[in-house]
C-alpha cells in the first residue's frame, strides 16, 4: 500500500516528491531543485535576489523568473556599484523596457537600494555578512516544516528584524513578508517541506556553508 503523501507535496512526472508549488511549471521546477533555499554568500546574487523579491510584490514569482534575464540585462547584472550610478534618464529608459516590470517606485527603489547596499558593505564588510547575521537560531525554527506551519509563517521575528534593519538604512520595498521570501530564497532558512526530496540536499549544503562574518 502506497504511503499517503503529506499535504503540500506532489510527486512529479519523474516520480520525485517535491513542494507542490514547484511542479506547476518547468521553470519553477528548476528553480526549486537547484536554487531555492540553497545558501548564498555572494553579494551580487544577494542584491539581485532582494531586488527581485521587491519587484515580485503583488505579482507571481513565476512572472519574475520568466523576466529574470531581462532584469539582469536592464540592471547591469545587479552589480550594486553600476546600479548606484543610474540616473533619472536610466529610470525613464527602464520604464520603457517591456522585458521587466515597469513600476516606477520599484525601479527607483532598486537604484536607491544599490546606493544603500554600498553603505552596508562599508559598515559590515559585505552585504552577505550583514544578511547572515540575521540567521535565526535552530531553537527559533519549527521542529517540522509542514504545509500548515509554513502557511502561518509569512513573517517571522528574524524577517521583521532584518526588514527593520534594512529600512533603517534606507532600503525600500523590504517589508517583513518580502524579506521572509528573500530569506527562503537565499537559504537563510530551509523551508522545503518535510518529505520534499530537495530538503535534505539543502540541509547538507547549509551544513557545509561557511557563514560570512564581518571583519
Amino acid at each position: 500500500m502506497t504511503a499517503r503523501l503529506a499535504r503540500g507535496l506532489r510527486v512529479g512526472d519523474d516520480g520525485v516528491a517535491r513542494c507542490a508549488w514547484a511542479t506547476r511549471d518547468p521553470l519553477y521546477l528548476r528553480y526549486h531543485d537547484r536554487e531555492w533555499g540553497f545558501p548564498v554568500g555572494d553579494d551580487l546574487r544577494l542584491f539581485e535576489k532582494i531586488c527581485l523579491e521587491g519587484f515580485q510584490s503583488g505579482l507571481s514569482w513565476l512572472t519574475i523568473l520568466r523576466k529574470r534575464e531581462a532584469f539582469r540585462a536592464a540592471f547591469r547584472g545587479f552589480e550594486p556599484e553600476a546600479v548606484a550610478r543610474f540616473s533619472a534618464r536610466d529610470v525613464a529608459r527602464l520604464m520603457k523596457d517591456a522585458g521587466i516590470v515597469r513600476h516606477r517606485g520599484k525601479i527607483e527603489s532598486t537604484v536607491e537600494n544599490a546606493r544603500r547596499a554600498r553603505e552596508i558593505v562599508a559598515e559590515a564588510g559585505s552585504l552577505a555578512a550583514f544578511v547572515w547575521s540575521f540567521e535565526p537560531a535552530p531553537r527559533e525554527r519549527p521542529a517540522l516544516i509542514s504545509w500548515s506551519r509554513l502557511r502561518g509563517m509569512a513573517t517571522t521575528p528574524a524577517s521583521v528584524a532584518l526588514s527593520k534593519a534594512l529600512r533603517a538604512r534606507g532600503f525600500r520595498f523590504v517589508g517583513p513578508t518580502t524579506v521572509y521570501a528573500f530569506m527562503q530564497a537565499m537559504g537563510l532558512v530551509n523551508d522545503h517541506l518535510e518529505g520534499c526530496a530537495i530538503r535534505p540536499q539543502v540541509e547538507a549544503a547549509r551544513r557545509r556553508f561557511e557563514r560570512p562574518r564581518s571583519p
